[in-house]
């Protein structure tokens, strides 16, 4: 996920426990990946970040097709703080089929035994750290990810990648693709996401050539739906935050950046596919290719929560674009969009209602 503007801080944390995810929204994600999970019969993956907003999706999505399609898998999920996630969400973590392993993505010890898969979703893109512990965490987590990979003799390695790899983006160039050859700034203390990312990727490419593991890779641009942090960095969680305390939506730039949004439940569709699908060493965008200027989110925001004090929007900060191509998904392994930006933030209301 992207860096993106910070938004007004509001009071609001995120929901002190995790209610479930929506039934149809699992059914949808298991209706577009149902042939591909024979792959984890009797099987055991290990997810990084289990504990985030892509962890959680997968691990719930992981649960719900291993009891419908009764796969007898297993999945372990790495965390610094077991604990701490046992009390938000007692139901995932007190379930047979899942175990939650300790540690810091950098240094973690390895779980006994052998796994066929492996995803390493952890990241710290939504937690404030200095550039140069992220960019650590980033590089030195996916090469501890990739020698877990080896030594548990998995069969594919997912690894989530982000847009960030590609740079500023300019509207003049359209939908970003997977070819694109720009890059962040290295001389900006800022593109030590992007360049992290970069890195993690080529020890992807390394990882295949040395040890024929076969490492996908999924560019993951800005998403919406239940789980989605609202107190952080993400224009769109603060937005419905503020909604949903009923106070004025504020726009900490003049609005005229653009964005996409794809909703989690095809974000995780697009995960699994890329998991059990996606070619080695092969980028594949993982985003929606509806642009909005964050003006236009805002009102959509504002919108679906029938609020009725008006936007208040600021001026200055840069102009940005982020928004992928996804014509090589589409083409190579038939994914799609199903839900539109205003689906997603009426779906993501009405859970956090709950």
């Amino acid at each position: 996920m992207p860096l993106e503007e910070p938004q007004k801080s509001v009071s609001m944390s995120n929901p002190p426990f995790f209610s479930p995810l929506p039934r149809e929204d699992l059914e949808h994600v298991l209706t577009h990946t149902k042939p591909l999970w024979e792959q984890m019969r009797g099987g055991r993956i290990f997810v990084t970040g289990a504990t985030g907003f892509f962890g959680i999706w997968l691990l719930e999505t992981f649960l719900y097709a291993n009891e419908q399609l009764k796969l007898g898998a297993e999945l372990v999920g790495l965390s610094r703080n077991p604990a701490a996630f046992a009390e938000k969400a007692p139901r995932i973590v007190n379930h047979p089929a899942i175990t939650m392993h300790a540690g810091d993505v950098r240094d973690f010890i390895f779980p006994s035994g052998k796994f066929s898969h492996v995803i390493h979703a952890g990241t710290t893109s939504s937690v404030p750290v200095s550039p140069l512990e992220m960019l650590d965490t980033i590089i030195q987590g996916t090469r501890r990810a990739l020698d877990f990979a080896v030594a548990c003799e998995a069969k594919r390695f997912l690894f989530v990648s982000s847009g960030a790899v590609y740079g500023e983006l300019s509207p003049t160039i359209g939908p970003v693709s997977e070819t694109c050859p720009t890059a962040p700034n290295p001389m900006n203390p800022s593109s030590a996401y992007g360049e992290g990312k970069r890195v993690a990727e080529l020890l992807c490419v390394l990882y295949h050539e040395q040890y024929q593991l076969k490492t996908t890779v999924a560019r993951c641009f800005a998403f919406a739906g239940p789980h989605l942090p609202l107190d952080a960095h993400f224009a769109l969680g603060n937005f419905v935050q503020a909604a949903l305390e009923k106070k004025p939506i504020v726009i900490k730039s003049d609005g005229s950046s653009i964005r996409s949004y794809l909703y989690a439940a095809d974000l995780v569709v697009w995960l699994w596919t890329i998991l059990f699908q996606g070619k080695p060493c092969h980028p594949y965008n993982v985003g929606s290719e509806r642009g909005f200027t964050i003006r236009e989110v805002a009102e959509q925001v504002h919108q679906e929560c029938h609020l009725q004090e008006p936007i208040r929007v600021e001026t200055g900060g840069v102009s940005t674009f982020y928004v992928p191509s996804t014509q090589r998904a589409q083409r190579e392994l038939g994914l799609k969009e199903y839900f539109s930006l205003r689906e997603s933030i009426r779906k993501h209301r009405d859970w956090l209602r709950k």
